[in-house]
């Protein structure tokens, strides 16, 4: 394995382990500087996901935004490949989609100028460290070809790191929204 393989594994080990212990900690809504974002973009088709295990949940934000506007979750169409975003409702009837992450029973193909991104370690400057398959790298880069797309980054605070080991092909994060505040990258 590479150096730079090897810091990233290291990287998302020490993210995971944050961002366990601050969702054991958590109490209540953590979307409420979600919403707060969002609300300034009332009717723009955004994605969200649907939140596994221990990542934080913007489920409560996701259903205030569906009221006024498009939202759609990501489906995974297979290795190396990026996402498509099937529309979402609160209520609607879901399955199970790859690696487990629910998605709507009925795809009704969408495409978001928003996309609320799960991660697993963040930095100030934008930098984002995912789970390591690259779907929401390739997603925005797509996206950002056809059309001006906004990366909400969403986290738990505790899973802030310094430095991040970061390559060419990581999109940036534009916004990192947590449960206690909002950061602008600089």
């Amino acid at each position: 394995m590479s150096a730079p393989d090897m810091a990233k594994v290291a990287a998302r080990q020490a993210g995971f382990a944050r961002r366990q212990a601050a969702h054991e900690a958590a109490r209540g809504n953590a979307c409420g500087y979600l919403s707060e974002v969002l609300a300034g973009y009332r009717g723009v088709p955004l994605a969200g996901y649907m939140a596994m295990r221990t990542e934080i949940d913007p489920l409560p934000a996701m259903e205030e935004a569906a009221a006024h506007g498009p939202v759609g979750v990501p489906v995974i169409q297979g290795t190396g490949l990026p996402l498509r975003f099937s529309r979402w409702e609160p209520g609607c009837a879901l399955r199970d989609g790859p690696f487990g992450a629910q998605v709507p029973e009925v795809d009704d193909w969408m495409e978001p100028e928003i996309v609320i991104v799960p991660l697993v370690a963040f930095s100030r400057t934008g930098g984002r460290l995912g789970y390591g398959g690259g779907f929401y790298d390739r997603t925005l880069e797509r996206l950002r070809a056809h059309h001006a797309t906004l990366a909400i980054g969403f986290a738990y605070a505790a899973q802030e790191a310094d430095v991040l080991p970061l390559e060419p092909t990581d999109q940036p994060l534009d916004l990192i929204v947590t449960e206690r505040g909002i950061i602008t990258p600089d």
